[in-house]
């Protein structure tokens, strides 16, 4: 692969990544956690066993999807994906990002989400009763699971990327994508070590929601587009101009 195809991949790759950090359904789970942890005057080290083990559930699981989605394309797909494929994704991510706009918060004081309320208890309920590292880590899984509605477009289209690249670039590109999407929960979680109040930490996200909304939405726009242009509008410009 030419290092110009390397670097456009690579970088549909980080974008993606970035676009799945932007969502905030894992972070609110944390702070959930947390925040009941602290209210059960948990000791500090335990705490952080707790946020570390939620972290590491939420890694795992990028990374299972990330390459079970790579492996099913593919199986799936030629060599050379299909345009059609590009421009299928491509559309996902924008028509997605519209909708991140129109809902994803709800307009109600605080920063919940657009699930629905009996699973919002449902969520609260286990991070509430989340006592041990395993419990956490399992919620960490849930936490990826659970918000798939709108991660899946970029998720696939790192996927599309990544069947194209050799084993070590597929491995590096894995993990480049799950470090990159774990940012978010690790910054919250080296706050919450650091001994930053939960509380400020909330009252940012909730002040700033609109932001938060605006830059998920934008994200998956931004995504959906440069994926179009790089590889369906440019392949086929450079079809024609080979006739």
């Amino acid at each position: 692969m030419a290092n110009f195809d390397l670097l456009s991949s690579l970088a549909i790759v980080l974008l993606a990544a970035a676009t799945h950090a932007s969502f905030q359904l894992s972070v609110s789970m944390l702070t959930l956690l947390s925040g009941h942890a602290l209210g059960k005057k948990t000791a500090h080290m335990q705490l952080m066993r707790l946020v570390g083990s939620f972290t590491a559930g939420a890694g795992v699981m990028i990374v299972l999807l990330l390459s079970t989605i790579a492996l099913v394309l593919n199986v799936l797909l030629p060599v050379d994906t299909p345009p059609l494929m590009w421009a299928a994704c491509s559309g996902a991510a924008v028509g997605v990002g519209v909708s991140v706009w129109a809902f994803y918060f709800r307009q109600e004081p605080g920063t919940s989400l657009w699930i629905p309320r009996s699973f919002a208890r449902f969520l609260g309920d286990r991070a509430k009763t989340t006592q041990n590292p395993g419990e956490a880590f399992s919620l960490g899984l849930t936490s990826i699971i659970s918000e798939l509605l709108f991660t899946f477009a970029p998720l696939a289209i790192a996927a599309l990327v990544l069947v194209q690249l050799t084993p070590t670039w597929q491995l590096i590109g894995i993990l480049l994508y799950s470090g990159v999407a774990l940012l978010p929960l690790l910054i919250v979680g080296l706050l919450i070590g650091g001994g930053h109040k939960l509380s400020r930490i909330q009252s940012w996200r909730e002040k700033n929601k609109l932001f938060l909304q605006f830059a998920a939405g934008s994200a998956l726009l931004v995504l959906g587009a440069y994926v179009y242009v790089e590889r369906v509008f440019t392949v086929g410009v450079s079809a024609v101009g080979g006739q």
